[in-house]
Order: C-alpha cells, then sequence, then structure tokens
C-alpha cells in the first residue's frame, strides 16, 4: 500500500498562515491557493487548522467579522497528525473516523506536508487498481 511519503512527493507545497491573521486574509489565501485549508503555524510550530468548514461553523453561524476576527479564534487547535510512514489506508481510516479532511504530515517535530481526503482516496483508488490488475494476470495465466 502507498505510504504518505510517496504521496508528499508530488506535492512539495504547504501553505500556512499566521495565528494572528484576519480570518479575510486565511479566506484570500485558501482562494487563491484553491485549497479548502490552511495550516496555523508560528515560526515553523503548527499552533492548529483552519478549514472553510471552520469558517462556516465558527464565523457565518455566529455572524462574525472576517476583517476583524483573527485565525487564532477560530482555528481547530488540537490538530491529529501523521508521520511519512502511515498507509494511505490507514489514513482514510484516521480521516473517516475523526471526520476530518486534512492532515498535516509531521516527522521528528517538523511540519513536511498536508494530505486532503482527495489525495488519500485517489491513492486508495490506484492502489485497488493495481491490486486488481495482479490478480487478473494472475488468472489469465492460470495461476
Amino acid at each position: 500500500m502507498t505510504t504518505i511519503r510517496q504521496i508528499l512527493a508530488g506535492k512539495p507545497d504547504i501553505y500556512s498562515i499566521e495565528p494572528d491573521a484576519t480570518v479575510l486574509d486565511a479566506l484570500r489565501l485558501l482562494e487563491q491557493k484553491n485549497v479548502g485549508a490552511l495550516l496555523v503555524m508560528r515560526g515553523g510550530v503548527l499552533s492548529g487548522i483552519f478549514s472553510e468548514r471552520d469558517y462556516a461553523r465558527r464565523m457565518i453561524l455566529h455572524g462574525r467579522s472576517s476583517k476583524e476576527t483573527q485565525v487564532r479564534e477560530v482555528m481547530t487547535p488540537d490538530v491529529f497528525v501523521i508521520s511519512p510512514d502511515t498507509t494511505s489506508g490507514e489514513c482514510m481510516v484516521h480521516m473517516t473516523d475523526r471526520h476530518i479532511r486534512h492532515l498535516p504530515v509531521v516527522e521528528g517535530g517538523r511540519v513536511v506536508g498536508v494530505i486532503s481526503i482527495g489525495d488519500v482516496v485517489r491513492t486508495v483508488i490506484d492502489d485497488l487498481r493495481f491490486t486488481v490488475r495482479q490478480l487478473e494476470s494472475y488468472i489469465k495465466s492460470g495461476g
């Protein structure tokens, strides 16, 4: 099964924002980078994650101002992280069980990437297709 390290090889960028930035700044960055979440980091240290879901649930529903609210006020502070050696299947289980769509990848205390549910689903499907082709080949060869 594919590991997160293999997925990250094709995803070099990590998009982040400072905790003191405004939510409006975060929304602009989400739109600019066409992503659904940003890591909230200060000095290279992960302090949370800010996602479209955080915006919908903690801003819109509470009538808060995006220009006046800081990211740290509405981010998800307790972030579940994975290592690069985690498999895509394990990631899918964690994401499904925890109802999360983005996972920071940490190695040696340092953030080395972010994986989205889309990355994981694509990889799991590719792994399953490979397995099916292998089985078909084995069956056609007569075992």
